[in-house]
């Protein structure tokens, strides 16, 4: 990790994402909000269903309206991407703001070449002719890792390994030179060795590009790693915010503190891992109050059942949303 240079290249304020369903409206992202600068990296944690995925695929008009509805402002440059065309949403993706997608064993086409889905882009964004965009290929195929990257472009995916696809899925993401990179559980389904090699991968080039990067987790071991900020989801809302050395130091919210409870530490074998007890709630049927208060080992009266806690700033550079100051980690979960 290294200082990024202060530039802001993508501002989310109020960012809500509905769903219609039989049962009533979906509440799965809830007014989130942040920034983020060229050269940063901004992880964004949370379990399964805490609305991560969706949010981001929101910043780049990819959920299906109706039966989704997306409101708030992603500002990009001068642009609202909320309440852009799709025409000028389809010159910002792949161009301006890329995104590597959850599982490379299903993001790739089956039928297309390797090459042929590498150049689509290039030659869509940057204008460039066969011989061009084969070049460009080439170079970026090298560039992730991928040895005798001239001989692989007429491969098809299924002659790639998992971890191949995912570099392959980086290439694709890094092709038009991308000012934000979205990066949706890029290690999910690959080995601690291969999840280590792409971490390590995308940094570098973050490094070297200057990009700003949403890496999106359930992995807070990676976050470690990777990221400058982080920003910790729960049932669709931001509940804390803040620098990664800071959220691992002194973690303020009960939620972040159960996360972080349920990680192995090197060294302390004997050391009892942490579980958060209950499931996330329903979007459909949100509780009123605090959302995590139902699964809360700090409620302490009716105020978390009934009132909504805001992000507040502790003066420490951290945002939480909760009403009482956090026990010491070793005491938060058990």
């Amino acid at each position: 990790m290294t200082g990024h240079n202060g530039q802001r290249v993508l501002e989310v304020h109020d960012l809500q994402v509905r769903f219609g369903t039989r049962r009533g409206a979906a509440h799965v992202v809830n007014g989130i909000s942040y920034t983020l600068d060229a050269g940063e990296t901004l992880a964004i944690v949370g379990e399964s269903g805490s609305g991560k995925s969706v949010s981001s695929l929101a910043l780049i008009g990819l959920v299906p309206q109706p039966p989704g509805r997306v409101t708030g402002t992603v500002r990009f440059g001068e642009r609202n991407l909320v309440t852009c065309s799709s025409e000028e949403l389809r010159h910002v993706r792949g161009n301006d703001i890329a995104m590597i997608f959850q599982d490379p064993m299903t993001s790739l086409n089956p039928v297309l070449t390797i090459g042929r889905q590498l150049t689509e882009g290039m030659q869509l964004h940057l204008q460039l002719d066969d011989r061009a965009a084969r070049r460009r290929a080439i170079e970026l195929l090298d560039r992730v890792g991928i040895p005798s990257p001239d001989r692989r472009l007429g491969d098809y995916p299924h002659q790639f390994s998992g971890g191949m696809r995912q570099r392959v899925m980086i290439a694709i993401g890094l092709a038009c030179d991308p000012v934000v990179l979205i990066a949706d559980e890029p290690t999910t389904a690959l080995d601690v060795t291969t999840q280590a090699q792409i971490v390590e991968l995308v940094d570098d080039l973050r490094r070297d590009t200057g990009m700003g990067v949403i890496w999106i987790t359930h992995d807070l071991g990676v976050v470690a790693g990777i990221a400058d900020r982080v920003a910790v989801m729960y049932a669709g809302q931001i509940v804390e915010t803040a620098q990664v050395d800071a959220l691992y130091e002194h973690p303020r919210h009960p939620y972040t503190q159960g996360l972080l409870g349920s990680l192995p530490v090197l060294g302390q074998p004997e050391r009892e891992l942490a579980t958060i007890p209950g499931l996330p709630p329903d979007p459909v049927h949100l509780p009123s109050g605090c959302p995590f208060w139902p699964r809360c080992p700090q409620r302490l009266d009716e105020r978390c059942e009934t009132e909504r806690p805001q992000l507040r700033d502790t003066g420490e550079g951290n945002l939480v949303a909760t009403f009482y100051e956090a026990k010491p980690a070793s005491e938060a979960v058990s």
